[in-house]
């Protein structure tokens, strides 16, 4: 079960109050609010808090361009404009504050992103719940043979069974020992700075993570794309959900100008226009090495 029944009577106490307030506020977030969204196994984002809309950013923007400079009167098209230029700061004017609970190899993957401002359950003053991820069958792979950090083939049948029992096994005997470890039966018990040490990297951790909407936006770029890892891709895709109707307009020209949209470097888009004037244009004559070729023919052909 993601929340415990004391969380859930909290968010419900919280959103069966609502509250009078003279700033911006984003209908489709204030639908968010609080709401745990299941990701994993047993594993949830919600929102805590927000600030800022769409308005927000064309706001900082307009500020920004002072007196005699062109304006564009169209948020959309500013915002589009702003994003499409890599411009940062009118996007910085907007944050958000996520409840997460995840597994901790997965945490210690997403807080490499060190644009935001992290707060962990404390193991050290807590003791962590019996809850583990394990895959679902069709997450179970085998290392790949072409990429060092990827994915290859599903593993089947009384391989895959064998690996899910380890799994568990390992899990719980882990966290069996945590318990025995934390007893103060006869004893004083092991202090539980130390105890945790032995719990496996799938055990779930829980954080509070705010963040400005550049940076999220960056994030976003990063873990919801294919190639990104399942088990944080799928947090990012419930986020991208969320942002999404947090700041529609923002969030419309991140998909088409990160998300949807192809980066070449200058021996990229110089083999392009030769290949468009009709020349055949082959590795060796671009100019790219054999890591650059081999992506560039993946997707331009």
């Amino acid at each position: 079960m993601p929340l415990t029944p004391e969380q859930l009577a909290e968010i419900e106490e919280a959103r069966s109050e609502p509250r009078q307030t003279l700033r911006a506020t984003a209908p489709g977030m204030e639908a968010h609010l609080y709401t745990a969204h299941p990701v994993l196994d047993h594993g949830l984002v919600r929102v805590i808090d927000y600030m800022g809309d769409d308005g927000a950013i064309t706001q900082a923007a307009r500020v920004s361009y002072g007196r005699g400079t062109k304006s564009v009167s169209n948020d959309e098209g500013l915002i589009r404009y702003l994003m499409r230029h890599w411009h940062s700061t009118p996007f910085e004017m907007c944050e958000v504050k996520f409840h997460v609970k995840l597994p901790v190899f997965v945490a210690r993957q997403w807080i490499r992103h060190r644009t935001a401002n992290v707060n962990e359950y404390s193991a050290r003053y807590s003791i962590l719940d019996r809850e583990f991820y394990i895959p679902a069958p069709d997450q179970l792979a085998a290392q790949s043979t072409v990429n060092n950090q990827g994915r290859g083939a599903v593993l089947e049948g009384a391989e895959a069974a064998r690996v899910l029992d380890l799994l568990r096994e390992d899990a719980m005997r882990s966290y069996d020992h945590y318990e025995g470890m934390l007893s103060q039966d006869g004893q004083q018990g092991l202090a539980r700075e130390l105890a945790r040490m032995n719990l496996p990297a799938n055990i779930y951790t829980q954080w509070y993570w705010k963040i400005d909407l550049h940076n999220l936006f960056h994030f976003l770029r990063l873990r919801a794309d294919a190639h990104a890892q399942y088990e944080i891709r799928v947090y990012a895709e419930a986020m991208c959900e969320i942002v999404k109707d947090w700041v529609p307009l923002a969030y419309g020209a991140f998909e088409d100008y990160r998300l949807g949209a192809v980066q070449l470097s200058g021996k990229g888009a110089e083999a392009l226009r030769r290949r468009l004037a009709g020349e055949v244009v082959t590795q060796e004559s671009s100019g790219m090495s054999k890591g650059e070729w081999r992506e560039f023919v993946a997707e331009w052909g």
